[in-house]
């Protein structure tokens, strides 16, 4: 079978690498056929779903004319797939649970193929967590751009960033100071993120939003006050006896 190097140390079959090129592809223009685009506007969100990450990644790290562009199977493969979109969208549309299964493995799959590209570059932790988490949700931000919407990333919601957060963070103690392979790494990671994002549409798990804490901590308090009884002076009952 042809091995597709994502990096130097840590390779994956080209089947697993094109599925998940397929899958972020598939997510893209069901999107764009359920808004009502035209095929040019389900090829470009096929695209951003698809292959968005991994642009912006490689224009990050500045290696050379992106994966996406030298590949001589991944547009194609993405332009097929926003064919079948474009065709068979109704049906698509049924499988919505298998493809967030699927979805979900396709953001762990993109959240180590960015942060082991930042790794092999020579790149500081932070800076590994923050290509892998980018790779991950790059493709997604450009398609809600591209549909005039607010970014999912951004919104309360299932996790998304959240999970290729912990995913890249998580990568870079196993394959850092704790030294282990590259592949059992990419494993745990890629479920990690896969179980975190399933969790959290299944559950409705939130991703945390800004609060204000000296305001609530002043709540608390004055709640707490509100509840305690109030206490009496000593000696105010025997005062009042004796009055």
């Amino acid at each position: 079978m042809e091995i597709l190097a994502a990096a130097e140390a840590l390779h994956f079959p080209a089947a697993v690498d094109l599925t998940a090129i397929v899958i972020g592809a598939l997510t893209g223009g069901l999107l764009a056929a359920r808004e009502g685009f035209a095929v040019s506007g389900v090829l470009l969100l096929a695209v951003s779903g698809g292959l968005g990450g991994g642009l912006i990644r490689d224009v990050l790290l500045a290696e050379g004319p992106p994966v996406a562009l030298t590949n001589q199977a991944y547009l194609p493969t993405v332009a097929i797939t926003a064919m079948v979109t474009f065709y068979f969208s109704g049906w698509l549309s049924r499988l919505t649970g298998l493809l967030v299964v699927l979805d979900a493995v396709t953001l762990g799959f993109f959240t180590v193929i960015g942060a082991q590209k930042a790794q092999l570059a020579g790149l500081p932790s932070a800076s590994v967590v923050f290509v892998g988490t980018v790779t991950a949700v790059g493709g997604a931000v450009i398609r809600d751009v591209l549909l005039a919407e607010r970014a999912e990333i951004v919104r309360p919601g299932p996790y998304n960033a959240v999970a290729a957060l912990i995913g890249a963070s998580a990568l870079t103690v196993l394959a850092g100071p704790l030294d282990l392979d590259p592949l059992p790494v990419a494993a745990i990671v890629i479920t990690l993120v896969a179980a975190l994002r399933v969790l959290s549409v299944w559950r409705g798990w939130e991703a945390p939003v800004a609060v204000d804490l000296p305001e609530r901590t002043r709540n608390r308090l004055d709640r707490r006050r509100q509840q305690r009884p109030e206490r009496r002076r000593p000696g105010s009952a025997l005062f009042r006896r004796r009055s």
